[in-house]
């Protein structure tokens, strides 16, 4: 398993990641048009979990197993429950959620909601929230949502490229061409995600999303022009806003003293947020065509993944 050096920046050795009630509500990348009810002093309040847990359960009396970190979803079931109940057993269900530090809670549909859990929101500091969507279209938002913003992530310096529908990353000290190289391949056809700064973010358990900065998105540094638009040069067909990981390539200086593989029978791999990603060890020399070999490698991983080994002819 090879090192990686590139990493600049390491979410994940930070404290765990959050997100607070009060950027939950206010991201229009959650998609959904959140109203406050009650308990705007709880805004503070932090999810850490991107899961989501309807609380049907616990107001018909099973209250033990409460995430308090995760977004608890009530909908007209939950709500119906509640007002067939009598005032005091109602009271006495939502009571039972008083024990619970609740981050904040979501009503769908745009349902009325009882004064007793308004108040024990007022007395909790429990934000509730109201959405005019169904329960099933709330919780896919919100549960999509969470997972890119609470997913480990961190920041390496590379390059991400689209090629055959591959996710490619460029590796490689500064100054060995991994931005030339790209450029190539843009003007070959393929598609640039990022060049110089690299967010890579797991998804699940064996993938690996990359994306770049907003600061200077779709841009490219090349030495002796400058910092290049690419969408602007070559149309927005030549870029997107992320990317899966399949291989990596990192390009080193020729060594004339170094043995390099040559007949493909060797498969090194490195690792990003416990995540193993195939790796191109590639020397750079005048001469070797880095894009054409980028597009090749594609075109190798692209067999491999229908269970063809070149190498396996000869071995």
């Amino acid at each position: 398993m090879s090192e990686n050096p590139e990493v600049i920046r390491d979410v994940t050795k930070a404290d765990p990641a959050f997100v607070t009630v009060r950027e939950f509500i206010s991201d229009p990348a959650l998609g959904l048009d959140l109203e406050v009810l009650r308990g705007q002093e709880g805004l503070g309040n932090e999810i850490r979990s991107a899961r989501v847990q309807k609380l049907g359960m616990a107001v018909a009396g099973y209250a033990g197993f409460i995430h308090s970190d995760r977004v608890q979803m009530i909908g007209s079931s939950e709500l119906n429950y509640l007002k067939a109940l009598d005032a005091e057993a109602r009271k006495t269900a939502i009571q039972r959620l008083k024990k619970h530090k609740i981050c904040c809670m979501v009503v769908t549909k745009g349902i009325e909601v009882p004064e007793e859990l308004l108040e024990l929101s007022a007395d909790q500091k429990i934000p509730i929230l109201r959405s005019a969507s169904l329960s099933t279209i709330s919780i896919t938002k919100i549960t999509d949502y969470l997972e890119k913003r609470l997913a480990p992530r961190i920041t390496i310096h590379g390059v991400l490229l689209e090629v055959f529908g591959l996710g490619v990353l460029l590796l490689g000290p500064s100054g060995i061409g991994k931005s030339e190289c790209a450029l190539e391949l843009v003007l070959k056809g393929h598609r640039l995600i990022t060049d110089d700064y690299v967010e890579l973010t797991r998804r699940g358990n064996d993938k690996l999303s990359g994306e770049g900065g907003k600061t200077l998105k779709h841009h490219m540094e090349l030495r002796g022009l400058g910092i290049i638009n690419i969408k602007e040069l070559f149309g927005i067909s030549a870029t997107g806003t992320f990317q899966t990981v399949d291989f990596a390539v990192r390009l080193e200086r020729w060594k004339s003293d170094e043995e390099y593989d040559r007949l493909g029978l060797e498969h090194s791999s490195m690792e990003y947020l416990g995540v193993p990603v195939p790796l191109i060890e590639m020397p750079v020399a005048p001469g070797r065509n880095v894009a054409t070999l980028v597009e090749v490698a594609a075109r190798i991983h692209l067999l491999r993944q229908r269970g063809y080994r070149p190498s396996s002819e000869i071995s």
